[in-house]
């Protein structure tokens, strides 16, 4: 019996024929790529954290070389409570599994699903490089459209900062997507969160003003994504220097 290909019933079947065939690859796809994606995303993170410490070695470190070389420099991986208690520490002898593991927390995640500060973990890298030791410290907030990340490298003091590295998901490209380029980051670096022994945040102000110590020049015309900046590390930093001020 021939088919009436002009008729409804054959091109819902074929639609429905193809919506499965289609998807079934999707999925399949989806599966088979998943390991790699996860090993992209670890390895983007290991990154990030190498080039925040702040030495010119890695300052061009790739993505593919940082997961050999992350356990060449990152030590120790701490999880701290709000206190800036130890809850758990790791050394790079230790294998990245446990979910309370530093590298492992979702900074993101507990952003979004933990309402209280206080409830939080947060991570802390200790980090050895030419036989000085460094801190690499993640940190969260809000941009203008989305989130707003980065890592902040302190010297061996706990409160000096040696190197910066910011990103985002969605600023504007020329205005707040300017906290991801070297000229904002570089600012930084030589920068305290100390001040006469008390915690000192460091403010992202209107560029052209003198800046002091503990200030640093924020994006013109990306205003929120500047404000952004400083509140993740105004509210980040403070639960870290606890832990300095009792671990010196």
């Amino acid at each position: 019996m021939a088919i009436n290909r002009e008729s409804n019933g054959y091109t819902i079947l074929f639609a429905v024929i193809m919506v499965t065939f289609v998807g079934g690859i999707l999925a399949f796809l989806a599966t088979a790529l998943k390991p790699a994606q996860e090993a992209n995303v670890r390895n983007e993170k290991m990154q990030n954290i190498l080039q925040a410490i702040g030495i010119e070695e890695l300052n061009d470190v790739s993505r593919k070389e940082a997961g050999a070389k992350f356990n060449d420099y990152v030590i120790e991986r701490i999880t701290l409570n709000f206190k800036g208690e130890v809850i758990k520490r790791t050394t790079n002898s230790d294998s990245i599994k446990d979910v309370k593991d530093a590298f492992n927390i979702n900074l993101l995640k507990q952003y979004k699903t933990i309402a209280s500060k206080k409830e939080r973990d947060y991570p802390l890298f200790v980090c050895e490089a030419n036989g000085e030791k460094f801190y690499v410290i993640p940190v969260l907030g809000k941009g203008l459209w989305a989130a707003v990340w980065g890592y902040i490298g302190l010297k061996s003091d706990g409160t000096t900062v040696n190197g910066a590295v910011f990103d985002h998901k969605s600023e504007t490209p020329g205005l707040g997507a300017e906290i991801s380029k070297p000229d904002f980051e570089k600012q930084f670096i030589g920068k305290s969160f100390e001040e006469d022994g008390s915690y000192a945040p460091i403010k992202v102000l209107k560029p052209g003003l003198e800046k002091d110590n503990h200030e640093v020049d924020g994006i013109s015309g990306g205003t929120f994504t500047s404000v952004g900046v400083e509140e993740m590390l105004e509210r980040t930093i403070e639960v870290y220097y606890d832990y300095f001020k009792n671990n010196k």
